[in-house]
């Protein structure tokens, strides 16, 4: 077999029967499940520090028109998830998705570019969680000592970040559970986290001042386009849903409609937050790292600052555990699918879940959050996630042309113009990222290139499989 042939080999639409595609996995997770995750998966520190910061610096009031245009073009992304989760059931997300239009090549890249943007995602989730944790207990006068409280930075005095990594393995613990248990908490949390985003919106909503949103645009257009693209990355996390694929109980039926559905929620919320946000305090008094609390007690209502700080952990919290998830399930599919060895495929004959994969996961994810300052790379998760919305969006659109005739619960509309649209948005936010995240992302690449010539290449099952069929 040819070069070219082994990179653009695809892997067969899998075969539904019954409505159910065979997997060694525990199917057990429903809609509600599913809303909970990607709203927990989402909503953390975009709501609780991105709101204030972009209001003050780029958007003013008109912050909620960027979370309005930003929550548009998510949702022409998530239409296109939406469809392959219907017709395409499996885990892997994108991943799954790209191996069965663009190839095993493409789909590997995109599988290591994902690993990128979980990986990073999850270690930044991690570290901004201790930052929190350590806030309050320094309310009540507990410190840790400056050696164990930050990454890796003898400048600093500071050489490990303990919190972070006890968090980081406390998750992976309880996403090693098994789907079921881990969205047991992640359910309360969610709950907890949306209950203190509703109090602090009905409680501000009667002392929301009219003129502090005057004027309503302060920077211009300009300034709400460019806050688009930061708010943007405030929706990262609905891609998590796709990765649960095979542990739920209807997948054609309930992943659009979890996928949908969170999102929805979640623009609501963050709409309503910036609205009474800047009808609060003025614009410009909003460049804090903790907007929410500080508008609080600029309104002279200290009391909810303890709540506001409890919903912001449970936030980070989700937001771990949603995308901790997502990557152990993509170790899994990457194992099964011999691209990465087989031992990461393995489950767990009690509770059903990888749970070899997901410790690998976890362990890495507390190396990165305890021992490495990411700084400016924490871009790297974003532009993990832009190329994997872009390649979702245009594999609709091959889809269509290779599988006319797939069963589809649900269709995108308006093919291919809508997709079209969600990959130029995603394009535009790329060329706003720092020259230094798109040398990390090359960097990363070429690394990714080089482990599947070395194993990936040679182990792949669709290869073996190829094999066992010739005479």
């Amino acid at each position: 077999m040819s070069l070219k042939h082994n990179l653009l080999r695809k892997k067969p639409i899998p075969i539904i029967q019954d409505g159910e595609v065979r997997t060694a996995l525990k199917k057990q997770l429903g809609v509600m499940d599913l809303i909970v995750l990607g709203v927990g998966s989402i909503v953390g520190t975009g709501i609780f520090v991105l709101t204030g910061v972009t209001a003050a610096t780029h958007a003013g009031p008109g912050l909620i028109v960027s979370f309005l245009l930003a929550g548009l073009v998510c949702a022409f992304c998530a239409l296109c998830y939406a469809e392959f989760a219907s017709s395409v059931p499996v885990t892997g997300s994108a991943y799954t998705y790209s191996y069965s239009t663009f190839g095993e090549g493409f789909a590997w890249l995109m599988g290591w570019d994902l690993l990128l943007e979980y990986g990073f995602a999850s270690a930044l989730v991690s570290s901004s969680w201790s930052g929190y944790v350590q806030s309050i207990l320094g309310g009540f006068g507990i410190h840790l000592p400056t050696a164990i409280t930050s990454a890796f930075n003898p400048g600093k005095g500071t050489y490990v970040d303990i919190p972070a990594i006890f968090i980081a393995l406390l998750i992976t613990w309880i996403v090693s559970r098994g789907a079921k248990e881990s969205t047991r908490l992640n359910t309360f949390m969610v709950y907890l986290k949306v209950a203190v985003i509703l109090l602090f919106i009905g409680v501000g909503i009667f002392y929301v001042k009219p003129e502090n949103w005057t004027p309503f645009l302060p920077f211009g257009m300009e300034g709400v386009m460019t806050g688009a693209a930061i708010a943007f990355l405030a929706y990262i996390g609905f891609d998590v849903i796709a990765t649960a694929a095979e542990e739920v109980k209807q997948p054609q039926k309930s992943l659009p409609i979890g996928i949908l559905g969170s999102l929805l929620i979640v623009s609501v919320l963050y709409i309503a937050v910036t609205a009474v946000l800047t009808g609060l305090v003025p614009y410009n008094l909003l460049n804090v790292k903790d907007p929410v609390a500080f508008a609080l007690l600029y309104i002279q209502q200290d009391w909810m600052s303890y709540f506001i700080s409890l919903g912001a952990i449970a936030g980070l919290t989700t937001v771990l555990m949603g995308v901790m998830f997502g990557q152990s399930r993509l170790l899994y599919a990457l194992g099964r699918d011999g691209l990465l060895p087989k031992k990461m495929s393995s489950v767990n004959p009690k509770t059903k879940s990888p749970e070899f994969s997901t410790w690998v996961s976890g362990i890495c994810i507390a190396v990165l959050s305890g021992f490495v300052p990411l700084g400016n790379l924490a871009d790297l998760a974003s532009i993990g996630t832009l190329f994997a919305f872009i390649t979702v969006s245009l594999g609709i659109i091959v889809l269509r042309k290779t599988h006319p005739d797939l069963k589809r619960s649900f269709r995108v509309p308006f093919v291919p113009w809508l997709p079209l649209i969600a990959v130029l948005s995603c394009v535009y936010l790329l060329t706003t990222l720092q020259r230094i995240t798109w040398i990390g992302f090359i960097i990363w690449i070429g690394i990714g290139i080089i482990i599947y010539a070395i194993y990936g290449y040679r182990h792949s099952a669709l290869a073996k499989d190829e094999s066992s069929d010739r005479p």
